[in-house]
């Protein structure tokens, strides 16, 4: 099952991509641990999940780069949750979708369909896509680091 699930992770995030706007994208996967030393000190590590069981703590990296000559303007990365993971939180405040990817806002504004036909407040754990639109153009050259975490299921 363990391995079953690392798999899974492997498999939804690929290594390297480069979009149209010719802008590479590097995903990585890091199991964060709180380590406590012989002085009862704690500190958070972050290692290379070579398994994952339920209630691990992940944190995804998405790395970006404009590789072309031009800047990349209204560059969007849209990142699909896998079914293993529950979101938690991101750095920035991504858009996100509850709903497969049909409709996408911050979580507080958005709400899921109960059977009865009512609704309620949107949950992380309710997270199936998560979203960050560029407001600014990335220059030529230029990127950064995009991430989120999630607990697995």
């Amino acid at each position: 099952m363990r391995t079953a699930i690392f798999l899974l992770l492997a498999a939804s995030l690929p290594g390297q991509a480069l979009a149209a706007d010719q802008v590479a994208l590097a995903n990585s996967v890091f199991v964060e641990r709180v380590i406590t030393d012989a002085a009862g000190k704690q500190r958070v590590s972050l290692e290379e999940p070579k398994v994952v069981t339920p209630g691990d703590r992940l944190v995804f990296v998405l790395d970006y780069r404009n590789a072309s000559a031009r800047p990349a303007e209204r560059f969007v990365v849209t990142n699909p949750l896998p079914d293993a993971i529950s979101f938690t939180d991101a750095a920035s405040s991504p858009l996100v979708s509850v709903d497969g990817g049909r409709n996408w806002g911050l979580l507080a504004d958005l709400t899921v369909a109960l059977p009865d036909g009512s609704r309620r407040a949107a949950q992380p754990a309710d997270v199936t896509h998560i979203r960050w639109a560029f407001q600014k153009a990335i220059p030529a050259g230029g990127g950064g680091k995009l991430m989120f975490r999630g607990v697995v299921k």
